[in-house]
């Protein structure tokens, strides 16, 4: 079992930045494929990046590509978040996913573990 743990998040003005972290408690994360999804009210879970194990890879939902960047070291994985938009308002969370199993990277149902979340509101 992975329990992933987010942080990172808060209120920021439209134009800001944040970064989000999420790390895995008792267990490195140097394994697994890593995902961060959010999901705004009244809204379903939705991508929007992710990076291979090895960190060689990354992905992005268009909404976010060329203002935020997934990165990743041993034991933790990062979203640094620019250009902040109030559209961008939503409980962020991060998800892992185990290697060996079929995996879509934009696919919620791929990944094996998920964090609880973290708060990002963007005020206009």
């Amino acid at each position: 079992q992975v329990q992933l743990v987010e942080s990172g998040g808060g209120l920021v003005q439209a134009g800001g930045s944040l970064r989000l972290s999420c790390a895995a408690s008792a267990r490195t994360l140097s394994t697994y494929n890593m995902g961060w999804f959010r999901q705004a009210p009244g809204k379903e879970r939705e991508f929007v990046a992710a990076i291979a194990w090895s960190g060689g890879s990354t992905y992005y939902a268009d909404s976010v590509k060329g203002r935020f960047t997934i990165s990743r070291d041993k034991d933790t994985v990062y979203l640094q978040m620019n250009m902040l938009k109030p559209e961008d308002t939503a409980v962020y969370y991060c998800a892992a996913h185990a290697r060996g199993r079929p995996y879509a990277y934009t696919n919620r149902s791929s990944y094996n573990y998920w964090g609880q979340g973290t708060q990002v509101t963007v005020s206009s």
